[in-house]
């Protein structure tokens, strides 16, 4: 089981199926406030929708594919983070996060993108991470700015948003402008 710790108050826990009840749970009760930036809230409309988003986690987990973890913060589950996408052809990890409403304005998704960051570029050997944000997430993109990613572009028309589209804003940060 992958766990990695970020500091006293957070952790980083692949999910399991006994968690699929407090994750939903937890997607449930911000499921408001989360759809304001995230697409997949019409597809998560049970327990058994989290325990098969988990299930798939697991998968891309074991293949080495992605690593899609629930942040821990004071033992309760505040959202999730990981890499949505492993490339190890190019050596390039895709962040993605959210956290539930209660859980927002501690610092805690700043702390889990630097230990993401650590992990891909100083453990995995990565040379590149990038988080694409929603352009209009003020909230998401303070994120990578903070940690010092670059802002590199923007993907046009890059997701549907329930009724209408979404630009991406491509941040970015490379191995050697990180262990600077």
């Amino acid at each position: 089981m992958f766990v990695h710790k970020v500091d006293r108050e957070l952790s980083l826990k692949l999910a399991g199926p006994e968690d699929a009840d407090a994750l939903f749970q937890l997607t449930d009760g911000s499921r408001e406030y989360l759809r304001e930036w995230l697409p997949w809230l019409d597809f998560t409309k049970t327990v058994e929708d989290t325990k098969s988003f988990i299930e798939s986690g697991r998968r891309g987990f074991s293949e080495n594919k992605s690593m899609t973890t629930m942040v821990i913060y004071n033992g309760d589950i505040a959202g999730t983070a990981g890499f949505n996408e492993i490339d190890h052809t190019n050596k390039i990890v895709k962040i993605g996060y959210w956290l539930g409403q209660e859980f927002q304005g501690k610092g805690i998704m700043t702390r889990v993108a630097k230990a993401l960051t650590d992990y891909a570029l100083l453990e995995l050997n990565m040379n590149r991470v990038e988080i694409r944000v929603a352009s209009g997430n003020e909230k998401s993109a303070a994120i990578p700015k903070r940690l010092g990613f670059k802002e590199e572009g923007t993907i046009r028309c890059a997701e549907w948003l329930y009724d209408h589209y979404v630009d991406h804003t491509i941040y970015g940060i490379l191995a050697d402008e990180w262990k600077k």
